[in-house]
């Protein structure tokens, strides 16, 4: 206690906001993909599958290397792992300037999709380091950086792209993430005791004894039903993670929406995905994690089938809204998950391979919801299984049960 008060301002909230900034620069640069869409198309004539099968690639990267984040977080800290993501991040945005071919282009995102890797899993699995009571809520905070990111980053690319040809775009936007975030990564410290704080929340702030909790292996974990129920009722949401963003542009001109417009719907999808992590972090933190996870499960779902029936501009922003939402809460719940169920030893490399099977599904799911189209010329077979597949994993959440770890579930 007196350390933590000697120390003033308590370090974890530092982390929480370098944690948000890293959130927002590297998503939202990755999901500028949506904006390049086009002018790539019309550049080199590629089918809409083949074009969105390179960000599917960067996103399945996402989670192998995600693993590896995960495990080098557990073991030396977060900075030296998110300047790795940094430099591999800028590096993949300025080849991609100089894309020629479409075996190129798939290269450059998948060097894009390894630095993604430094983003989740490290940021996520430090804040919950440096947090045991508000865990949910300050991750929330930390990934709502990734909704504005996406609010903000891909209207940024298209402001650019006004001014500048898309090779341009991409250097400016290589340049200036890796700069910006390497220069945040200066302030990530793996846990609290590397400064001689404790977690905000910890029993020995009030003079008590800590309380002993058992942490679970991987192997224990892997092991254990409970995580392939938590992974499962993930898996729920993942399916639409990719796709949505990357195609619902390109379905909301179908019905004669300006691209402009329709831009927007993003924008509206990234602030709201922000609001659902703090808000879903904050009522996690008073009902736990698996009710929690159970409502946006049962959201998400419910705003895609709506989306079914949508032509107007009006009703795409209130889907977007209410999707972003039950998405962003989704995504928040994941490392609170994790700590509540099977604590905080191996809680990167748990992380890691959680994000590594979501990676696998979403970048299946982006290139599936591209080639439904170019076969029936319709997303709707796709998005009718995006809303089942939710539904689907509140369902798996339903049966949750207890570790012996959990305080609630």
């Amino acid at each position: 206690m007196s350390e933590n008060k000697k120390a003033g301002l308590f370090y974890g909230y530092v982390i929480v906001a370098a944690a948000f900034l890293v959130m927002a620069l590297m998503w939202g640069g990755l999901f500028t993909f949506a904006v390049f869409f086009e002018p790539l198309l019309e550049t080199f004539g590629w089918t809409r599958a083949v074009t969105s099968g390179a960000y599917s690639l960067a996103l399945l990267l996402v989670g192998p290397f995600g693993i590896l984040s995960g495990k080098l977080t557990d073991r030396f800290g977060p900075r030296l792992v998110v300047i790795g993501g940094a430099l591999l991040f800028g590096a993949g945005f300025l080849l991609l300037s100089q894309t020629r071919t479409i075996g190129q282009f798939y290269l450059y995102y998948a060097i894009v999709g390894a630095g993604m890797s430094a983003t989740v899993v490290p940021m996520a699995s430090t804040v919950a380091r440096w947090f045991t009571r508000r865990r949910g809520m300050m991750t929330g905070i930390a990934l709502a950086g990734l909704g504005i990111g996406v609010m903000v980053m891909p209207p940024l690319a298209a402001g650019l792209l006004l001014r500048f040809h898309w090779p341009v775009t991409y250097q400016i936007i290589g340049i200036a993430v890796m700069f910006l975030i390497i220069l945040v990564a200066q302030v990530l410290k793996r846990d609290p005791s590397r400064i001689g704080q404790l977690p905000f929340g910890d029993d020995r702030l009030a003079g008590l004894e800590p309380v002993t909790v058992k942490s679970f292996t991987l192997r224990q974990t892997l092991r254990h039903r409970q995580f392939w129920l938590l992974a499962g009722a993930f898996l729920g949401f993942v399916a639409s993670s990719g796709a949505i963003p990357t195609h619902i542009i390109l379905h909301a001109t179908g019905f004669g929406i300006p691209t402009a417009s329709a831009a927007v719907i993003l924008a509206v999808i990234g602030g709201s995905t922000s609001l659902g992590r703090v808000i879903i972090g904050i009522v996690a933190d008073r009902i736990g994690c698996k009710k929690a996870l159970i409502v946006v499960l049962l959201l998400e779902s419910a705003a895609l089938f709506w989306l079914l029936t949508i032509r107007e501009l009006w009703m795409f922003y209130a889907f977007a809204a209410l999707f972003g939402f039950g998405h962003g809460g989704a995504v928040a719940l994941m490392s609170p998950s994790i700590a509540q169920y099977f604590g905080l030893s191996s809680h990167g490399i748990i992380l890691g391979v959680i994000m590594n099977g979501n990676q696998i599904i979403e970048s299946i799911s982006t290139v599936a919801a591209g080639h439904i189209f170019d076969v029936t010329g319709s997303y709707y077979p796709a998005f009718t299984a995006f809303a089942v597949t939710s539904f689907f994993g509140a369902l798996l959440a339903w049966r949750l049960k207890p570790t012996g770890l959990n305080l609630r579930s």
